[in-house]
């Protein structure tokens, strides 16, 4: 495992694209379910053990190397929104466009070769952190980051959270990331003799709806 790959993969920095969606931040914040620090807290941990959950899942089973086919079509069984199906492979695109200059690997040319409308985000993280030499539990920890860390920031944007109270949002976050990072990893591992019905498949229901509705409102901030 490189410590530098995993930083540079999990860098808010690096040009994946998730600067523009909110992570259903912004419709929590619109219906009054997110105003402050305490909320937020609410809103990450419910979402870091659904959605977080199931796409850590996805991602660790693409470093493990299972079939991206099978893992993308069990992605789009797990996402039953129309709205977060595309911006899960309009997030998946701009990964890969990153990844393939960062780490050029024919895996991953493969794989933008088979999925020329972009696969799902998750499926081309776990794809491409094998390309950077990570493993399961490094790949789940990137998308369980990135499942509370996207609402996190878009808040402080959104309200004018105080950044640092945001920081301290993720910080308490931590255990519950790195269990959700290890449930995956197991998931994942059953996932290569059973098949991807092993993988993690969490529902939530309110972000599904929320993002229907996001997707029609005139005037947003954000993509999703």
């Amino acid at each position: 495992m490189s410590l530098a790959a995993l930083l540079v993969l999990a860098d808010g920095r690096f040009p994946a694209g998730g600067h523009a969606h909110s992570g259903g931040a912004e419709a929590a914040c619109k219906a009054g379910r997110i105003h402050d620090a305490a909320t937020l807290e609410e809103f990450c941990r419910g979402r870091l053990h659904t959605a977080g959950l199931t796409a850590a899942g996805l991602a660790a089973a693409g470093a493990l190397g299972l079939d991206p086919a099978l893992l993308d079509a069990a992605a789009d069984a797990r996402t039953p929104s129309a709205a977060l199906r595309t911006a899960a492979r309009r997030l998946g695109r701009q990964l890969l466009r990153a990844a393939r200059a960062t780490w050029p690997a024919a895996a991953l040319d493969e794989l933008a070769a088979a999925f020329p409308r972009g696969a799902h985000q998750p499926v081309v993280l776990g794809v491409t952190a094998r390309a950077a030499g990570l493993g399961p539990r490094d790949a789940a920890h990137v998308a369980a980051y990135e499942a509370v860390g996207g609402p996190a920031t878009a808040t402080v944007r959104l309200l004018g959270l105080d950044p640092f109270e945001a920081s301290g949002v993720l910080a308490r976050l931590a255990p519950d990331l790195d269990s959700v990072a290890a449930q995956a990893e197991q998931a994942a591992l059953r996932a290569r003799t059973e098949g991807p019905d092993a993988l993690p498949a969490a529902s939530s229901p309110l972000l599904d709806i929320a993002a229907e509705a996001h997707a029609d409102w005139p005037v947003r901030l954000f993509a999703s």
